[in-house]
């Protein structure tokens, strides 16, 4: 019995030891250490507010000197935290057009207080010479900067060791703004390894970046690695300019975060997704705020007696009226306001805010789109839009348009009931870049043939439920779709519009003139390769040659200047009647107009009917594979008959 009562004794001794030592019994205790990081991504140059529909009700967001004051208002009560962003701070405004010169976005981002940020694939978008501009005007303001990390940039040498001079320029560049793969920051007693990374996505959308971007996984593994055991960081953050998808497959961060589990948190840029509550994949938090600086994020983690970080609060603050504005941002927003109009505007005989329309009804953003099918009236007027430019730049020698096609994903803004202006008509068309060097796509005129037209419009039916960015909108050229139908064979039906109304027959042999942006136009000549061959499409010249400088082919006017995407939907809205002198959008545009019209059948008639010759080819296939099943199981049968036959003779 006295054995019993010391065993029970020294069992109540560890018992209560435990008690005191992890109090609850189980729980590990918290270190007392946390951090808040504060975080954006996909700003895309929006340093004004901006008008959004929300249930209905259009209301102002975002901007800059209103960003500060939640910026300001969240350090009130973490004095400690961390603010970064995730990529693609440039492109989207008339901001933009003064990136190379004057980079307002990085000397924004400073004076607001970012720790730092990393790139996103559209601070390439005027190549490697314009970011290289960019990161020197940067450096050279004396201004306070973020400081850029990114892990994943190579540039590469031809074989006998020579670099072109645009990326040298752009290395040069790097080294003197000071870009790293990562950086440490030291807050609240502890040590932060904060690197960027850009994701495959986000590469393959950066054509002319002219630098490559090595495995985004593999990448982060040696920067981790690093960071870890070099450094001996506490916390690990990566700035991912890669995002998140619905499909397991397509969303990189969560791959990221599976793969190289030592990352703490992700900030996830790129897809511009919202993201209510964080992602938590094994013990890596990964938050995504949306675009455009609608939203603030905030991540705050403390860390247990074992080391390990854990989310104790998630949250994005709408930046909006209840935010009043900074007044060192908005005196800084103004000055380059000022600057866009001297260096960019005045060529256009344009100014920032003038008003070029009024519209009576909003106009549905693209990404917000519920049907992605549908024909939308904002896709009808930009496309409407490139013909009537080229009609006023061309004069007595205009040759007819028959179709102008604009891809959703170079359309990056909307127009609401009111005021349309200059800075609305670039937001809505603001991409690229011309051979001027000069911001904002140019228009191109290139030559398709009717049969080519109607795979472009096949690539719309099939190819944008894919890849939205792909859908199609179109002027002068009208389609029907059956989406029962197999992928590539949707196309029921294709005619052309004439200037006159009248509905035209396509020739299929006919080269048809065609518009778009140089950046569509060249697109459109990788449908083929993207479809393996089975939507050809090659741009052509008038006599039908390959276009092989698609620069050749660039609209310009009388003064040699390019016709810029942008500008021809500013002079498109300045077209319209007019009340009390304001050009007014047409109730027209309130409305669809059977452009591209979904019939959805399932009839067998409906779905297998006139196949095309990609069609036809699946059919056969088909059908030889149900004739070898069929053959298959009648040959086994009959083996099987013939063996019971025997074994019935052999009984008897």
């Amino acid at each position: 019995m006295k054995r019993y009562k010391i065993i029970l004794s020294l069992i109540l001794v560890v018992f209560v030891f435990q008690l005191f030592a992890v109090p609850g019994g189980a729980a590990a205790q918290s270190s007392g250490k946390d951090i808040t990081i504060l975080f954006t991504h996909d700003l895309h140059d929006h340093e004004l507010p901006y008008n959004v529909q929300s249930d209905g009700t259009v209301i102002q967001v975002g901007g800059y000197a209103r960003l500060k004051t939640a910026i300001d208002s969240e350090k009130q009560n973490a004095p400690d935290a961390l603010l970064l962003d995730a990529g693609d701070f440039s492109m989207g405004t008339l901001f933009q057009t003064v990136f190379s010169s004057d980079s307002p976005e990085l000397r924004l981002l400073g004076q607001m207080g970012y720790d730092a940020v990393t790139f996103g694939n559209h601070e390439f978008d005027f190549k490697a010479e314009g970011l290289a501009q960019s990161l020197n005007a940067a450096k050279s303001s004396g201004d306070k900067l973020p400081q850029i990390v990114a892990s994943n940039i190579t540039f590469q040498a031809d074989k006998d060791g020579n670099m072109d001079s645009s990326l040298s320029d752009l290395k040069k560049a790097m080294e003197n703004y000071g870009v790293e793969d990562y950086t440490i920051l030291q807050r609240g007693g502890l040590k932060i390894g904060i690197f960027g990374l850009m994701g495959s996505d986000a590469a393959s959308d950066s054509p002319y970046a002219g630098v490559k971007f090595s495995d985004e996984v593999e990448s982060a593994k040696q920067v981790v690695d690093v960071l870890k055991n070099k450094e001996k960081a506490d916390l690990i953050i990566c700035l991912s300019h890669s995002g998140t998808s619905e499909e397991a497959s397509k969303s990189e961060d969560e791959i990221l975060a599976k793969k190289v589990p030592d990352i703490n948190v992700i900030i996830s840029g790129h897809t511009h997704t919202l993201l209510k509550e964080p992602y938590v994949v094994g013990n890596t938090i990964i938050g995504s705020c949306g675009c455009y600086g609608q939203y603030l994020g905030s991540i705050k983690v403390t860390q247990d007696s074992a080391g390990k970080w854990k989310l104790e609060n998630y949250k994005l603050e709408q930046i909006d009226s209840r935010y009043s504005d900074d007044p060192g941002i908005t005196n800084s927003i103004d000055k380059f306001e000022g600057i866009v109009q001297e260096k960019y505007l005045d060529k256009f005989n344009l100014k920032f805010n003038q008003i070029l329309a009024y519209s009576p009804f909003n106009f549905t953003d693209i990404s917000e789109l519920e049907n992605k099918d549908a024909e939308t009236t904002l896709g009808d007027l930009l496309s409407d839009s490139y013909i009537y430019a080229i009609k006023q730049t061309e004069g007595g020698n205009y040759e007819p348009i028959a179709a102008a096609i604009i891809p959703a994903g170079t359309i990056r803004g909307s127009f609401f009931k009111g005021d349309v202006t200059v800075a609305d008509s670039f937001a809505a068309a603001s991409l690229g870049i011309g051979e001027d060097n000069i911001s904002g796509y140019p228009l191109i005129s290139v030559y398709l043939t009717g049969k080519e037209l109607k795979a472009a419009c096949e690539v719309d039916a099939s190819v944008s439920g894919l890849m939205p960015d792909a859908q199609l909108y179109m002027s002068g050229l009208n389609f029907t779709f059956n989406p029962s139908r197999l992928l590539l064979n949707r196309v029921t039906g294709a005619s052309l519009t004439n200037a006159n109304g009248e509905t035209e027959k396509i020739d299929d042999s006919k080269l048809y003139r065609v518009v778009a942006s140089i950046y569509s136009g060249e697109m459109l000549s990788k449908a083929s390769s993207k479809s393996m061959g089975i939507l050809a499409i090659v741009p052509k010249t008038k006599d039908g040659a390959k276009i092989t400088d698609f620069n050749a082919q660039i609209i310009r006017d009388g003064n040699n200047n390019e016709i810029k995407e942008w500008q021809s939907v500013a002079e498109y809205l300045q077209s319209f009647d007019k009340v009390n002198g304001v050009s007014q959008i047409p109730d027209y545009y309130n409305a669809a107009h059977g452009r591209k019209v979904a019939v959805d059948s399932r009839s067998l008639a409906d779905v297998l009917g006139s196949p095309n010759a990609f069609a036809s080819w699946v059919y056969a296939l088909a059908l030889v594979l149900v004739a070898l099943i069929v053959f298959a199981v009648v040959r086994i049968a009959t083996r099987k008959k013939r063996r019971e036959k025997r074994r019935t003779k052999k009984a008897g």
